[in-house]
């Protein structure tokens, strides 16, 4: 079992591009997009604004620089911005919301469910001091689906009142939708209904969609315009990008193979829990198992060639369309023969 074929469940980013997508590459349609717009890129970031209901959008290298652009735009040095517990903007940017834009982060507790916040803390963590020296509260981020939460979906009704209590209290809403288009198939609804209200949204095409790099941020003309300074500014600015924007005007005809990830998360699942694991059902594609001791899980999982990610007191699994339906069999296979501490 040492030498066995590794399956690799640590993330939806280690998907490699498929021939389909190297051949779109290697016939893309290119041009300068610093200077003159390249014409893929141009079409991919129409095809993702009309997606997600916005006046335009703009490629990014990552969904964190997508991120950091929007906290960038919205925020003035100092302003305190809320985001839930655990949110990607808080624990995995290399505190960059706080260090180049500026922001001062307050993390909202889960009330409603694992990622998930209330209308009415937000109303109660907006400003109401009128003195000069107390914080504005600037910035509601949200996130969905909720990576360290388990991949857990915020529906529309509740994304519509967590944006109408930040609308309340003259707040803007930022949207990390980095797996939106899972939440998307998990409830059977267009993009479009998950971004409503919002004043920026960056959506991810390299995890589950299968591109190689490449995220989306999107929202009124005014805000791409800017974004695209910011973008620069960062050194985010790409030439002959189509080459990679064709991967993400692929990767963007196969959201609904989404639904094939969510089945086979719920199949890893069920499989953990009858092999005595302690397992939350999955919304989405990625499960997450507490365990006693993490790091001896990993020892386990790895001797085995399942390799998973460490979460405090747990491991997480995120499935993706690089392992199939009988390579979870197998992974449930390898675990139950090695026996896991993690039982």
């Amino acid at each position: 079992m040492t030498h066995a074929r590794r399956i690799d469940l640590r993330s939806d980013t280690v998907t490699r591009p498929d021939e389909a997508m190297r051949i779109a590459m290697s016939a893309a349609e290119v041009g300068d997009d610093v200077l003159d717009r390249d014409p893929t890129m141009r079409r991919l970031e129409d095809e993702v604004a009309g997606s997600l209901g916005t006046a335009a959008a703009l490629w990014v290298p990552s969904g964190s620089m997508g991120n950091l652009i929007a906290m960038m735009i919205h925020l003035r040095r100092g302003d305190r911005f809320l985001a839930p517990r655990g949110a990607h903007v808080l624990e995995s940017e290399l505190g960059s919301a706080a260090w180049l834009a500026g922001g001062m982060p307050q993390p909202l507790e889960w009330r409603v469910g694992p990622g998930r916040v209330s209308a009415d803390d937000v109303r109660a963590a907006a400003t109401t001091e009128s003195l000069y020296f107390a914080l504005e509260t600037r910035l509601l981020c949200l996130e969905n689906t909720h990576n360290m939460a388990g991949g857990t979906v915020t529906p529309p009704d509740e994304h519509a009142r967590l944006v109408a209590a930040a609308r309340e209290a003259g707040m803007r809403v930022h949207l990390d939708g980095a797996r939106l288009w899972n939440a998307a198939v998990a409830l059977g609804v267009p993009p479009a209904a998950l971004a409503v209200g919002v004043d920026s949204v960056q959506v991810c095409l390299s995890k589950g969609l299968g591109a190689p790099v490449g995220s989306v941020v999107a929202g009124s003309r005014s805000f791409v315009a800017e974004a695209r300074r910011v973008r620069k500014m960062l050194g985010g600015g790409v030439r002959q990008g189509g080459v990679l924007a064709a991967t993400g005007l692929l990767a963007l005809a196969r959201i609904d193979e989404l639904a094939t990830d969510h089945a086979n998360a719920a199949r890893l699942a069920a499989g953990l829990v009858e092999l005595g694991w302690e397992v939350a059902a999955p919304e989405t594609n990625i499960v997450i198992a507490t365990v006693p001791d993490t790091a001896a899980a990993l020892e386990s999982l790895t001797r085995v060639g399942v390799l998973a990610w460490p979460l405090p007191g747990g491991v997480r699994f995120v499935t993706h369309r690089d392992v199939p339906a009988h390579d979870i069999d197998e992974v449930l296979r390898r675990i139950s023969v090695a026996r896991s501490p993690a039982a």
